[in-house]
């Protein structure tokens, strides 16, 4: 349970309350069986201070006098997908059958961005998945101290306020926390040492929506900077970590590890090649989608293993079980679920060359020596969506630090990336901007850290501040300083860890 002080919050007058369960937290809430393999319905009854709002990950809700508010949730769900958040909060439609939630500060902005928006990918869901079975699907944005991107609770998904970029850039972020209606909410991993089968399957569910919305190029470009994550998370950790197994081994007596220590790319990503290699085994995709919409009917509502998803899929295509494709040498389901490592098998992904290639080639101009002002002219970046602009950008970082004055003319150059409200934009130039030492953009660091706390952007800037030169690690202890109050108390920890400094209490 997370009780943020007013200015934790985005209007800085009342306080607010969260709870965040996954992965075993809410015992801490209320009295549980805290883990997936529970799953049950529930009722709950709120009373709030005047001038506070309450919403719950609830099919139905109403409000009653003396500010007390009735939740139920008329579907069984496990109980890290219980939520409840109290705040000074407003609602406003969005579509048939959503609504955004927001401080009042940030809900015009809410609203504009997400109009009409969250519809059109349910309607994509519904038709590749079965049936949306949760009834509403609304979103409320967090106070900018929340540390996550999202949190699927069924009804209510949390996000992060990084998502309101201004211009639609990062709608299509909501799809992954949509895929969850079906994979994750609706058919559940039974313990979290298989948490792949929540989020492996949610990201290649996601990536089917991106395709049949923005088109394959489009998704695989996406698929590449996932990609390119895990390659630097196994880079970090070792490929042979235990941790990069599909199936971990969650045992007190062997690590006596929290859950939440495993979360990591490779569930994730691993978990999606894994789902790919399935497909690419059945080898029509039409066939693998309806593959997709009979598991999910089959399993729905309950909570599963490994072992039950590969035995439905060989019973679903028995001429496959007769290959004996869960054997084929390298490729055995068995060394996919408990081999650590790189994934044995990767989906194509070249469809999305034809956007990499002009990012590629654009990065190679400006890391060079005396820059060829007439080429990098001649190349048109107004029309790239975000995807295509954060390849450009990670090419430039790894191949920073550029040439002397190269960063400042491409700074110049490209208000569109160095003045952008984008957060994943904001994040990769911050880095460019370290990385290069170059001092008059020092701000725009301590901006974007000022300005969120979410844990995917603020540690890797903590880190690159204090790896770096003596000035970045000052800009790194007055910006923590300052800052430290409206962050979440992990992330404080996380970047109290990076910098050397005790934990808090």
């Amino acid at each position: 349970v997370c009780w943020l002080s007013p200015e934790q919050t985005a209007g800085k007058q009342k306080p607010y309350m969260y709870t965040q369960g996954q992965a075993v937290l809410n015992r801490s809430f209320f009295p549980c069986f805290d883990t997936p393999s529970v799953k049950f319905t529930y009722s709950a009854t709120v009373k709030v201070p005047e001038g506070f709002t309450a919403v719950m990950s609830a099919t139905s809700w109403e409000k009653q006098k003396d500010n007390t508010f009735v939740f139920k949730m008329s579907q069984p769900i496990p109980s890290y997908l219980i939520a409840l958040v109290v705040g000074d909060i407003v609602s406003a439609d969005v579509g048939p059958r959503s609504c955004v939630w927001a401080e009042p500060c940030l809900i015009e902005a809410a609203k504009k961005e997400y109009d009409g928006v969250i519809e059109e990918f349910l309607v994509v869901g519904e038709k590749l998945f079965g049936p949306y079975v949760w009834g509403r699907y609304d979103i409320l944005f967090m106070p900018p101290s929340f540390p996550f991107g999202g949190m699927e609770n069924p009804c209510l998904t949390f996000v992060t306020p990084c998502l309101l970029a201004g211009d639609r850039s990062l709608v299509d972020v909501i799809i992954h926390e949509i895929s969850h209606s079906w994979f994750g909410n609706l058919v559940t991993n039974a313990t979290w040492g298989e948490f792949w089968l929540n989020e492996g399957f949610t990201m290649y569910a996601q990536r089917r929506i991106s395709t049949e919305v923005y088109g394959l190029p489009y998704t695989c470009l996406e698929a590449a900077t996932g990609r390119a994550l895990l390659r630097q998370h196994m880079d970090a950790t070792g490929e042979d970590h235990p941790l990069n197994k599909l199936r971990v081994v969650i045992e007190p007596g062997l690590w006596g590890i929290n859950p939440d220590d495993t979360y990591n790319e490779t569930p994730y990503e691993k978990g999606y090649c894994f789902v790919s290699y399935l497909a690419h085994l059945v080898g029509n995709q039409s066939k693998f989608d309806a593959f997709l919409q009979a598991y999910v009917n089959r399993f729905k509502f309950q909570s599963i293993t490994a072992d039950d998803t590969l035995g439905f899929f060989l019973e679903y295509f028995p001429e496959l079980k007769e290959k004996g494709v869960d054997s084929i040498p390298g490729f055995e389901f068995d060394r996919w679920l408990n081999t650590p490592g790189w994934p044995p098998y990767l989906p194509d992904l070249s469809p999305g060359q034809q956007l990499m290639r002009p990012a590629d080639e654009l990065a190679e101009l400006w890391a060079a020596d005396g820059l060829n002002m007439e080429a990098i002219e001649a190349v048109d970046i107004t029309g790239w969506r975000t995807y295509q602009l954060v390849y450009f950008l990670d090419q430039v970082l790894q191949k920073s630090p550029l040439p002397e004055g190269n960063v400042k003319r491409l700074s110049k150059m490209y208000p569109k990336i160095s003045k952008a409200q984008n957060a994943e934009l904001r994040l990769r130039w911050c880095q460019i901007v370290l990385k290069n030492n170059l001092e008059p953009e020092y701000s725009k660091v301590k901006d974007f850290l000022h300005s969120q706390g979410k844990q995917k952007y603020t540690l890797p800037l903590y880190r690159a501040m204090w790896g770096g030169s003596e000035a970045t690690r000052a800009l790194a202890m007055e910006t923590f300083s300052a800052t430290a109050p409206q962050l979440h108390v992990n992330v404080q920890n996380y970047v109290r860890k990076i910098l050397g400094l005790g934990a808090a209490e």
